[in-house]
């Protein structure tokens, strides 16, 4: 997200998902976790550190080589990967700009890029941090970009208390009180700062325009996020679409699809303009939604591991 979409993050309620006692146990999960010492702790370390670039500061990151062996190594053990069209994949900096189904996703991508360039993801800090081995690996490997902010479930129960559920008056007020929208100015420009940080020092970036998971296997949830394609024409590189396929609902052995788009690629400009920034986005759509399926079948038959392995990244 970029300091030009902050009137994405004003969410309508025809657009909420429903308040279900599965998604109010998730809010009450993240509110915990936003107001949790050692995630807003990391989240304003690792944004401090992720700043140096711009004054040429190394940050702490794992080797891309060694990042992408243990990945690859895992994710090939329990599932079956099947890459398209890799070498469409740029050498220079690069916007992938992916379909999200499962929070599996960056790691499978992870796992089968390239070494060069560095690959940095941009992703919910709640999600990123909610656990303390999940704190534990990201302390150390590095590569993410936290990203503190509202979620949809959370705008859904404020939006139902406000209509009368007294029962979630109270987990409404903490989350007005305590949960960060990430769209006061100040945080939209430092991820911005950041943004054109790594871009400008030679790296990429991993991004999910939909801005939250997809419910359903070769669809997208629209409209896109337009801070993928500003930060292309701000920072004047291209943008290369990615299909993830078969991830939204995992099992051991399943095969998982990770397919390549054409780089697109727009003129660079300091100040995009809205006609400009939304022809792009149609473009981006249009290429990402011509690589997904039009008529995926889950595969039937037995599904070993199935709710270990839909849960653990949760």
């Amino acid at each position: 997200m970029s300091s030009s979409e902050q009137s994405d993050s004003i969410t309508t309620s025809e657009t909420l998902p429903p308040v279900t006692t599965a998604s109010i146990r998730r809010v009450e999960e993240g509110v915990a976790a936003a107001n949790h010492h050692a995630v807003r702790a990391m989240i304003t370390e690792t944004l401090t550190q992720l700043e140096a670039i711009n004054q040429q500061y190394p940050t702490p990151r794992i080797n891309s080589g060694i990042r992408r062996l243990v990945l690859r190594s895992l994710i090939h053990c329990i599932f079956r990967v099947r890459v398209e069209d890799l070498e469409k994949v740029p050498q220079t900096p690069a916007i992938l700009a992916v379909n999200h189904l499962h929070h599996i996703d960056p790691l499978l991508l992870l796992a089968e890029l390239p070494t060069q360039p560095y690959y940095y993801i941009l992703g919910d800090a709640r999600t990123l941090y909610n656990k303390w081995w999940k704190r534990l690996i990201l302390s150390i490997a590095g590569g993410v970009i936290p990203l503190a902010r509202i979620w949809k479930e959370e705008l859904a129960v404020i939006q139902a208390a406000k209509a009368g559920r007294e029962d979630l008056i109270n987990l409404a007020q903490v989350i007005t009180e305590t949960v960060p929208t990430g769209g006061d100015i100040h945080t939209l420009r430092q991820i911005d700062r950041i943004v054109f940080g790594i871009l400008a020092h030679g790296d990429s970036l991993i991004l999910f325009p939909e801005g939250r998971l997809a419910d359903t296997e070769g669809k997208l949830n629209l409209p896109l996020k337009r801070g993928t394609v500003i930060y292309a024409l701000r920072a004047g590189v291209p943008i290369v679409p990615v299909a993830l396929i078969g991830t939204q609902d995992l099992y051991w052995g399943k095969e998982l699809t990770v397919r390549f788009g054409e780089p697109l690629h727009f003129s660079q400009t300091a100040r995009p303009k809205r006609q400009e920034v939304e022809t792009a986005l149609i473009e981006l759509q249009n290429a990402m939604m011509s690589l997904l399926p039009n008529d995926y079948q889950e595969p039937t038959g037995l599904k070993p591991l199935r709710h270990f392995l839909n849960h653990i990244l949760w």
